[in-house]
């Protein structure tokens, strides 16, 4: 959508009213996506729900490429949006929930490794789309998207269903089988086993293959334990989880992924061949450093990397904010056009190898499994409500403070994103997902000096 707007507005000559609408409604109605995933993938699984989310591209990119007028692109928009919201529940989560601890965040990490690949290949189809026709380009760059939607709906149907999730419905006989092929041994599994059916209620001594579980009672345990009467732990995983896909979009990142041409322009770049170049070189960079992100997670540890990941994008939103108000004051000089190009790179950079990947980790693995699913919708829709405040609001923005003003706001989140992750954000590094609850109900000095401490179960594995 980044490149097709440049071709759309020309095309059906709609106003920057409409491409605000336009860009922001894909996340609107992600957020509801989001929760009627995190419900539907509790009832039919997590590989299912994956299906359906497929199923909902599919649709939305056949109309996007069809698009004959506003109405039916907007449609389209919104309907992928609410594959968007689907996929972004369930990826990490599935994930997550089939990974062991030790690789657990590295595995997480990949749904956003795919998202950045896939933004990459993206601009890049967009120069090379760019190039044909008005009316026949931009409808080819939103519709090819029903190839690869067609591909996942197919091919998750070969992976194996949540170990967690049939544990929770009750399948103890499919869960443990499943758990054998994702683990890294037979011991392996049945640790994981045994710690499965106590986050699930089930006696950990019982050999049964299929146990009754009410469904009723479930359901109104998992809002009472969500909303009306959370723990401790409980209370602070949904504080931290909302505040975390606050920051994560609050610091701009969705304004430099779907305006990066106009940015660019502001800078100083006219030619739309080359603005589309330039958003090439941003999701090479976005790709790359998440792809570096993926060695370092379970190595280094989810808290330094976000430490480090905010002051990067803190330094370079700084950076960005003063060569854009620059070059629209003194008429685009090019040392203030690389400046802001580099300056765009490097906060996609921070962003890529810290706050992108990691808080979907987080997210994914720190709702204990009773309350993931409907947790993890939650924090979905949190993202993607702010996904599409910065989308709907950024023209707008630029107009009232001046594009290096709403950069300089963008560059105050990230300050409050550090004060947040300094104060709130624990290290989960080589937790199992049933030791995180208990993580999240300690003090911050305990859970600091926890952390500089081996894991005994992951030691016990590798030994």
């Amino acid at each position: 959508m980044s490149g097709a707007m440049i071709f759309i507005e020309d095309d059906l000559e709609i106003s920057d009213f409409q491409v605000s609408v336009l860009a922001g409604i894909l996340n609107i109605c992600a957020l509801f996506g989001s929760l009627i995933a995190g419900k539907i993938s509790d009832y039919i699984g997590r590989r299912y729900t994956i299906v359906v989310a497929s199923i909902i591209f599919l649709i939305g990119s056949v109309l996007m490429g069809w698009g004959p007028n506003y109405a039916v692109l907007l449609a389209g928009r919104c309907t992928a949006g609410v594959g968007v919201g689907f996929a972004l529940m369930i990826a990490p989560v599935y994930t997550a929930e089939i990974s062991p601890a030790g690789h657990r965040g590295a595995l997480t990490s990949l749904p956003d490794v795919a998202i950045s690949f896939g933004i990459l290949i993206g601009y890049v189809s967009n120069y090379f789309f760019g190039k044909l026709s008005l009316k026949l380009g931009w409808r080819l760059m939103l519709g090819i998207a029903a190839l690869p939607s067609l591909a996942l709906a197919i091919g998750i149907l070969k992976m194996p269903e949540s170990p967690r999730w049939l544990a929770f419905q009750g399948r103890l006989a499919e869960s443990k089988k499943m758990l054998l092929k994702v683990s890294q041994s037979e011991k392996e599994a049945e640790m994981r086993f045994r710690d499965i059916k106590i986050a699930a209620g089930i006696d950990e001594n019982c050999t049964d293959d299929v146990v009754k579980i009410s469904k009723t009672s479930k359901n109104e345990q998992v809002w009472k334990e969500l909303f009306l009467k959370p723990t401790p732990a409980v209370r602070r995983i949904l504080f931290t989880a909302i505040g975390l896909h606050f920051f994560d979009h609050a610091t701009g990142i969705e304004a430099v992924l779907l305006f990066g041409p106009r940015i660019f322009k502001k800078a100083g770049v006219h030619k739309k061949s080359k603005l589309l170049l330039a958003t090439v070189g941003t999701g090479i960079t976005k790709t790359v450093f998440i792809f570096i992100a993926t060695f370092l997670i379970d190595k280094r540890g989810r808290r330094p990397l976000l430490l480090i990941s905010a002051v990067g994008m803190v330094s370079a939103l700084g950076v960005v904010a003063t060569a854009l108000t620059i070059a629209e004051q003194h008429d685009e000089p090019l040392w203030a056009l690389v400046v802001s190009l580099v300056a765009v790179y490097t906060f996609v950079a921070f962003f890529s190898m810290g706050m992108g990947p990691i808080a979907w980790i987080y997210l994914s693995e720190m709702f204990p499994l009773r309350v993931r699913g409907l947790g993890v919708g939650i924090g979905v829709a949190v993202n993607r409500l702010m996904n599409a405040t910065v989308s709907i609001s950024f023209i707008s923005l630029t107009k009232a403070l001046t594009i290096g003003g709403a950069f300089f706001l963008y560059c105050g989140f990230g300050l409050l994103s550090l004060l947040f992750i300094y104060f709130c954000m624990p290290e989960t590094k080589g937790k199992t997902l049933e030791e995180i609850e208990d993580l999240f109900s300690k003090k911050k000095k305990n859970v600091d000096a926890e952390a500089m401490q081996p894991n005994p179960t992951q030691t016990n594995r590798q030994s």
